[in-house]
């Protein structure tokens, strides 16, 4: 294919914006591990902390930062580097026993040769990143991790800070990823949004998100919008 997909309303795709766990490399992180790392390294600081499962592991690290910053400003900023710190050796860990889909490399190429930029949002590090995707500047037109933003998803300055940087606009951006915060970032940022299935959530729950698509995986997705031959 030599012209880039359609979007909704007749729009030429000009951006194609990844997750990156569960979307472009097989999902190997366990948050219930990970909770319970920074849950340890974060009770010298405060004995009485405890995950709450509402909250994704980052949200809650900083409540726990805020709750001591009133009384204990530095005993804060401790706790919160030491959570920071387990959780990027369970991210790393994690990368070490994963990998890229096998079509990641290709559908890049293809989206590169049909005139569609492409980049990652990731709320990981970037050497859990770099360790699944080593090459991943030669295929990408940008990466943005935790580390190189000051908000991450779901805040769409996530996503907004990638298309500054790819040249392109929200409305003719299609932001893919395989979780809801996904499809909320895509949809606070004004452009359009898939869900794929080929992480944890399912179809059903992508939908209910309000992605624009859902498909099992990206290459599924891009089979149908007419980039590869089913």
């Amino acid at each position: 294919m030599t012209k880039p997909p359609l979007l909704p309303g007749g729009a030429r795709l000009g951006a194609v914006v990844f997750d990156f766990d569960g979307t472009l490399a097989r999902p190997e992180l366990d948050f219930g591990v990970m909770r319970r790392a920074v849950s340890e390294a974060v009770v010298p600081f405060m004995p009485q902390a405890e995950p709450r499962p509402d909250l994704p592991v980052m949200e809650w690290l900083q409540t726990v930062h805020d709750a001591l910053a009133a009384t204990a400003p530095q005993k804060a900023d401790r706790a919160f580097a030491a959570g920071h710190d387990a959780i990027r050796a369970v991210e790393v860990e994690a990368a070490r026993r994963t990998s890229l889909f096998p079509f990641v490399r290709p559908l890049l190429a293809a989206l590169t040769t049909a005139g569609v930029a492409t980049g990652i949002i990731t709320r990981n590090c970037p050497e859990a990143v770099r360790t699944v995707f080593p090459d991943v500047d030669e295929h990408c037109g940008c990466l943005l991790t935790r580390d190189d933003v000051k908000v991450v998803k779901p805040h769409p300055g996530h996503l907004l800070e990638a298309l500054v940087l790819l040249q392109r606009g929200p409305h003719e951006t299609l932001m893919v990823g395989d979780h809801r915060m996904d499809v909320e970032t895509g949809i606070r940022a004004g452009a359009f949004t898939a869900g794929v299935a080929s992480g944890e959530t399912s179809r059903e729950l992508l939908h209910e998100a309000g992605a624009t698509y859902v498909a099992d995986d990206c290459h599924d997705l891009f089979t149908r919008l007419g980039l590869f031959t089913a």
